[in-house]
């Protein structure tokens, strides 16, 4: 009996070390996420190995890209106190999409009207699971998060005086999306920055499906392109933000062979 457990503790070190390493490797290489970054207005808000971003809406008003992985809400609430705001000042959180290190914090800020993709809702509110790697062995269990107004690809929402247009990017996960606010594309997880300062896609080990992320980033980036929107910085979840508007995106559309 003593054998059997020694066995069988040994293979769950194994396998936490072998996870550890993947993930490790996942998000080594990445371009470095600078706290407090500002672009077009937003403020980039690093949450451990994740950001979330506050986008100013109007007077005494902010919306968030995400709400990070901290469900005490730290990083955020810091940046509301420097702002001299509290959690009633925001008024819209948008979800790239359910995965638990983007919601964390959605349940400080009760006035906030919540929104995500439509084919992400049931995942945001824990009634759908991911089918990644990692996220299918996760369990499936209520968030406490209503999305209130869930969106359409393409869709333009007026926050305040602040336009926020919605992106359909699935692949990471079956509803992820990109949100294009006063220039700055914001990815979620759907692309990240490499130090070199180039685009890469979902991680395998996080994603449902690598290969539709892929066509989802070309389909993104003629979209962009053809509809003569102007994008002046990219802004992925998980790393750096990219300050060259769409050439990196567009770099990485072409070597997918489009």
């Amino acid at each position: 009996m003593k054998r059997a457990l020694l066995i069988v503790g040994g293979i769950v070190v194994l396998l936490v070390v072998v996870v550890g390493v993947v993930v490790f490797m996942t998000f080594s290489g990445m371009k470095p996420v600078v706290d407090g970054f500002e672009v077009g207005g937003i403020r980039i808000v690093a949450d451990g190995i994740v950001t979330a971003a506050v986008v100013p809406v109007g007077a005494d008003q902010v919306a968030l890209i995400d709400a990070g992985n901290d469900t005490e809400g730290k990083a955020l609430l810091a940046e509301l106190s420097r702002r001299k705001l509290g959690p009633d000042a925001v008024v819209a959180i948008f979800l790239t999409h359910g995965h638990p290190d983007h919601i964390g914090a959605v349940h400080l800020f009760p006035k906030a009207q919540v929104m995500a993709l439509r084919p992400e809702v049931a995942m945001v509110e824990g009634r759908e699971g991911g089918k990644g790697p990692i996220a299918f062995m996760m369990p499936v269990s209520p968030t406490g998060i209503t999305v209130s107004r869930p969106l359409a690809d393409g869709e333009n929402v007026m926050i305040g005086d602040v336009s926020v247009r919605a992106f359909a990017v699935p692949g990471h996960t079956g509803g992820s999306a990109a949100y294009l606010v006063n220039g700055v594309l914001f990815t979620g997880d759907a692309a990240a920055a490499t130090s070199d300062g180039h685009i890469q896609g979902s991680p395998w080990l996080f994603s449902d499906d690598q290969a539709q992320d892929r066509a989802s980033l070309v389909r993104l980036a003629g979209q962009l392109a053809q509809g003569g929107t102007s994008v002046t910085a990219i802004a992925p979840a998980h790393s750096g933000v990219l300050t060259d508007g769409l050439t990196q995106l567009e770099a990485y559309a072409r070597a997918q062979g489009n």
